[in-house]
């Protein structure tokens, strides 16, 4: 990895970090808070590409286990990551990497709408996967009834997907980082 490589993990995992500072807003049903946070990850993907996004996130992820208090509202240490929300901290990186690998793979064809597709794919359907099964398990609910909490989360996350694609179109046309990939 170069060493341009590493100031742009850096960067995204504090602009991740800087997103944190947005204050939370709690979910009464749920012990998930609606965060501007999530919208890293989904940056960092399609910004970085699948390799430097997801390491992007994981940085930011070790700095809060080691006790950092870079999460939104304050918090960090290693129980973040056992609480309900844990399965989706986790499933940062995930999203990360599977939005920057479609991100990668159609870079010279990508259009907004598509852009939009993948990062929904990236930074909601991955992230949820694990976000939902963790949150299920954490909260002692079945896996429906965090789904359906997990419901009022969703435009949220489509106003982020909206901000993320528009953030990296012009990224892209402006200084591009991402080079387009062929191999799996």
């Amino acid at each position: 990895m170069r060493t341009k490589d590493l100031v742009y993990v850096a960067l995204f995992a504090a602009v991740t970090a800087a997103l944190g500072l947005f204050p939370p807003i709690a979910v009464p049903v749920l012990a998930v808070p609606i965060t501007a946070q999530s919208l890293g990850p989904m940056l960092a993907g399609a910004i970085l590409g699948a390799k430097r996004g997801a390491l992007a996130i994981a940085l930011l992820l070790i700095l809060v286990a080691i006790g950092l208090p870079l999460l939104s509202g304050g918090r960090g240490g290693f129980g973040v990551f056992l609480g309900p929300s844990g399965g989706f901290l986790v499933g940062w990186v995930l999203a990360a990497f599977v939005t920057g690998w479609l991100f990668e793979r159609s870079w010279s064809t990508l259009t907004y709408w598509t852009g939009a597709i993948y990062t929904f794919l990236g930074g909601v359907v991955a992230l949820y996967t694990l976000g939902i099964g963790w949150l299920a398990v954490a909260a002692n609910l079945s896996l429906f009834q965090a789904a359906a909490g997990s419901v009022a989360f969703i435009p949220g996350d489509i106003v982020k997907v909206l901000i993320a694609t528009t953030v990296a179109l012009a990224v892209k046309r402006s200084y591009p980082i991402i080079e387009e990939r062929s191999d799996g």
